[in-house]
């Protein structure tokens, strides 16, 4: 009975000794835990377990001895307890230093490698790091305080992974175009600690209140840090405005000199002023000579009082008599006898004139026709309406037997009220589906010269909308662009009454006849309003940042124009180009049966891209173009651009660096890369052109094309 008694106790050590194993090992697995749950749980396992040994041995005797046995093992069961919490806790105390080590690191390391993200061409630059890193972390709804190391490792490594691909898709779609040299797409630094930028974790944020300014204010302020580093002056840029009570009014007209030194002097000293063009402003005129008994301009009013020309400025600055008044401008309110600004609209033709009864005619057929979306030949269209239900409105509306309404259905089809979805015909008494101008899905999301639908006033000539575009692109440009045109003043184009004009002018494009203008005209007309149409999608997208942003300007900021869209890209390719391909494309502008192509110049004009600007710091200059010196002014943009380093010959080491603008559209220039060489070297200087040309004829030249700089043209 002993031997039983003795076996059973062995039995029942041995067991309580499994059992503590087992204690020990859930005590390791619950040591990131707080102490009290640990103990909680720890003291509940122990009761349980203890209660299954008992049960086991049931018998008089056994349950004393199991007892004492059980107490004894729950009191070193507690002692070792408590050196493992002891234990867990230094090495939560490990985790945290290391922790926050880690956390120092990485922070390092985002200052250190994030604050220049590499442009990627053909798809979009890996944005700020930062914020990658602190929203992937919080998501996954790791802490790095409770000891968690492994997802920042996985961010790192997932963002890691998100470059490479961005790179590898960036390849593939680069061989798939056809091409095998990169863009080197310009990206805009925002240096950290820089006046007026911002951290990158930051500008994440701002996007979601969007204002397009904030972008044309980081590429001016990455240009003035460049600078800074290359240990450039830009004195000129970092001023601050001076702030004042009152206003300086600058009165001026087009292709003045004088105007424009005052111009500059006045930015130079800090002082904001209001520009009054007589040349846009023609009653203005009775009011400067009431003022200053004389209409000669520039004239320069410090609130009420008359300052003078650019000489009595330089005098007063000369003697030190400007800075009292400026003070004076400073301390002191204009006055009621101090000339007034401009109002909006003030002497304004555009968007004035006879209303077009056919539109009214079109506005009442709006209401009373069903437009919705409508299957046709197994595709949906959105917004149409039939044939017969047209041919009904007019026929009661007019007073016209069906067959009338049908032909003048097709009066307002020509007039580009409406149109056939697939232009299969101007209006037939039929199922046919049609769609107003305003209602087509392109023209109401992507159209920036519609905003509020389409106007009810008679189209006018062509040839006189794109006289007042060329008149107010050379205010614009005299007022707010540096005098080579190669830097404009963005944030003061935005807030200008010239801009304000230009918005309304462009309305009266929406049903303008194009097909039928001469070459020169064509071709000045649309390159102004290429020009002004990119300064506009800046203004209101702000400057792209990455391939697929600025391919988003180039192919989406459109206008209606005649009755149909264009684009940058369809202006650029399309038309002046006479619908050839866009670098880096596989496909045309326009299609075999596209409408535009009836508007696109009989063949490519080459020397339009010294004359086509797209917002770039590598981009030509800026100038107005006029149709009857069309010609010769393109030649003198080509000279410019090539003689100001578009082609920079060096006769020592035989090598030509030359723009990748010459490469990009080789194919307008000549056949192979010698053509287009000797097509560059006719607007060099003459002695280096015939140097140069002797060099390609011993073939010896090796060359270089530069960097494309994508940076915006802008200045503060």
């Amino acid at each position: 009975m002993e031997k039983d008694n003795s076996g059973g106790k062995n039995a029942t050590v041995s067991l309580i000794d499994e059992r503590l194993g087992e204690i020990t090992d859930g005590i390791q697995k619950v040591q990131g835990k707080p102490e009290e749950t640990r103990s909680l749980n720890v003291s509940n396992y122990n009761v349980i377990k203890l209660d299954e040994v008992n049960g086991q041995h049931r018998s008089g005797d056994d349950r004393d001895q199991n007892q004492a046995l059980a107490s004894r093992a729950v009191q070193d069961n507690l002692g070792d307890k408590e050196k493992h919490v002891k234990k867990c806790d230094k090495m939560d105390k490990d985790r945290e230093s290391y922790s926050k080590a880690l956390e120092e690191m990485y922070e390092t390391a985002k200052a250190v490698h994030f604050d220049e993200p590499e442009p990627v061409f053909g798809g979009t630059e890996v944005p700020g790091m930062e914020t990658k890193l602190n929203s992937s972390t919080c998501s996954s709804g790791f802490n790095l305080e409770e000891g968690y190391m492994w997802p920042e490792k996985a961010v790192v490594l997932k963002n890691f992974v998100k470059e490479k691909g961005a790179v590898a898709v960036t390849n593939v779609l680069h061989h798939l175009s056809i091409k095998r040299d990169d863009v080197e797409m310009g990206t805009v630094r925002v240096y950290q600690g820089a006046p007026g930028s911002s951290k990158i974790g930051e500008q994440t944020a701002e996007r979601s209140a969007w204002n397009p300014l904030n972008y044309i204010k980081m590429s001016c302020t990455a240009d003035a840090g460049w600078k800074a580093e290359q240990g450039e002056d830009d004195t000129e840029g970092s001023l601050i405005p001076v702030v004042t009570k009152g206003k300086v009014l600058l009165y001026t007209r087009l292709g003045c000199q004088d105007c424009r030194e005052v111009r500059w002097f006045l930015r130079n000293r800090r002082l904001r002023y209001v520009e009054i063009n007589i040349d846009l402003y023609p009653s203005r005129k009775l009011e400067l000579e009431k003022l200053s008994g004389s209409c000669a301009v520039p004239k320069v009013f410090f609130n009420e009082v008359l300052i003078g020309g650019l000489s009595e400025l330089k005098h007063l600055d000369m003697s030190g008599k400007l800075a009292e008044k400026i003070d004076f401008l400073i301390t002191e309110a204009p006055s009621t006898e101090a000339p007034l600004s401009p109002l909006s609209g003030e002497d304004d033709v555009s968007c004035k004139g006879p209303v077009d009864e056919l539109a009214l005619i079109v506005q009442k057929m709006k209401r009373y026709i069903v437009v919705k979306d409508r299957f046709y030949k197994m595709r949906r269209f959105t917004n149409c309406f039939l044939g017969s239900e047209a041919v009904d409105f007019l026929s009661e509306d007019q007073y016209l037997e069906r067959e009338e309404a049908v032909e003048f259905g097709r009066k307002l089809a020509s007039e580009l009220f409406f149109r056939h979805v697939l232009d299969e015909n101007l209006l037939e008494d039929s199922n046919h589906l049609y769609r107003f101008l305003d209602h087509d899905p392109v023209v109401s999301t992507q159209c920036h010269n519609t905003p509020r639908g389409m106007i009810e006033l008679k189209p006018k000539p062509i040839t006189e909308i794109a006289s007042r575009l060329r008149f107010l692109f050379c205010a614009i440009l005299e007022a707010y662009a540096s005098e080579d045109g190669r830097l404009v003043d963005y944030r003061s184009v935005h807030g200008s009454e010239e801009f304000a004009r230009y918005l309304r002018i462009i309305q009266e494009l929406q049903r303008v006849d194009v097909q039928d203008m001469p070459r020169e005209e064509k071709l000045a007309f649309f390159i102004n309003l290429y020009n002004m149409m990119a300064i506009h999608a800046i203004l209101v997208w702000g400057h792209p940042n990455g391939s697929l942003e600025w391919r988003k300007l180039l192919g989406d900021f459109k206008y209606v124009v005649g009755g149909f869209t264009y684009s940058l890209s369809s202006i650029h390719n399309g038309i002046l180009r006479c619908n050839q391909r866009p670098p880096f494309n596989l496909l045309k502008p326009f299609g075999v049966r596209d409408k535009r192509l009836q508007v696109a110049l009989p063949y490519p004009e080459p020397l339009i891209h010294f004359a086509l600007v797209c917002g770039t710091r590598s981009g030509p200059a800026l100038q107005c173009y006029s149709s009857r010196n069309i010609d010769k002014e393109l030649m003198d943009a080509a000279r410019v651009f090539i003689r100001s380093g578009g082609l920079t010959v060096d006769l020592s080491s035989k090598v030509a660096y030359a723009s990748k603008v010459l490469k990009w559209f080789s194919v307008d220039f000549g056949q192979n890369e010698i053509e287009v060489l000797k097509h560059a070297s006719n607007y060099l200087e003459p002695t280096n052109a015939e140097a140069f040309l002797g060099i390609i004829a011993d073939s010896q030249l090796r060359i270089i094309y530069q960097p494309y700089d994508w940076g915006l043209n802008c200045y503060t």
